[in-house]
């Protein structure tokens, strides 16, 4: 032991020399650090919540389909006007008509988050097939739709119904019109009448063609002059 080195008692008596009681301090385990606890409903500051980068504000973007009554077109305007719709898109056609480029401009314009107004739910078409189709297309770019009218908002667990009856009311009216089209096809075979497509040539083209084959004429130039296809003159002479 190096002369002149400060030394302390221990407890039993021994003078023990400073060094030796500081190394022992240092390799003493460190008591363990206690981390925040979590409150409910909380989330913990993670290290890269700087970077995390607002998309922007979400929208509303109405979409009016206004008719020759300038009243109603009005109402519709004011209405989406005054739900806070910034942009509104429009078409002037019918509900007959399935040409939609204002729908078709609104569902462009639409991002995640934002959501489509309209003043009725019959503003897209006359079918519900057509709402459904809409409806089905919002959802899969996280789009909300919102009624005026009907005081529907899919962001609502209610309006959330709305996707689960619409597709039922589609699959009905589905049913519906295959049924009605098995017992029209029943009706016309008791009848005696053809079902399918009409033939592409009737019984005397049939025959002249006969004609003009026994007369040595090729099956190319009589096909031409019949305006179908060699395997269509083939299968009716058949």
């Amino acid at each position: 032991m190096p002369l002149g080195e400060p030394r302390t008692t221990h407890p039993a008596g021994r003078a023990v020399p400073m060094s030796k009681l500081a190394a022992k301090a240092s390799t003493a385990p460190k008591p363990p650090k206690k981390s925040p606890k979590k409150a409910t409903g909380a989330r913990l500051p993670r290290p890269d919540d700087s970077e995390i980068v607002e998309t922007g504000a979400k929208r509303l973007v109405g979409y009016a389909r206004l008719s020759t009554d300038q009243r109603t077109a009005a109402l519709q305007l004011d209405a989406l006007r005054s739900a806070g719709c910034a942009v509104i898109h429009q078409d002037s056609a019918s509900g007959a008509s399935r040409s939609r480029p204002g729908l078709g401009r609104a569902l462009k314009d639409l991002a995640a988050g934002d959501t489509l107004v309209v003043w009725k739910l019959d503003r897209f078409g006359l079918s519900v097939r057509d709402l459904l189709d809409v409806v089905e297309a919002l959802r899969e770019r996280r789009v909300a739709l919102r009624s005026l009218t009907e005081h529907i908002d899919t962001r609502t667990a209610a309006g959330k119904m709305l996707y689960g009856v619409l597709r039922a009311v589609a699959q009905s009216e589905r049913d519906v019109l295959r049924e009605r089209t098995i017992a029209g096809m029943r009706a016309a075979k008791s009848r005696g009448e053809r079902i399918g497509r009409p033939p592409a040539l009737t019984p005397s083209q049939v025959r002249e063609a006969k004609k003009m084959l026994g007369r040595g004429e090729s099956a190319n130039r009589v096909a031409r002059v019949l305006r179908v296809g060699r395997s269509t003159l083939y299968r009716h002479l058949q």
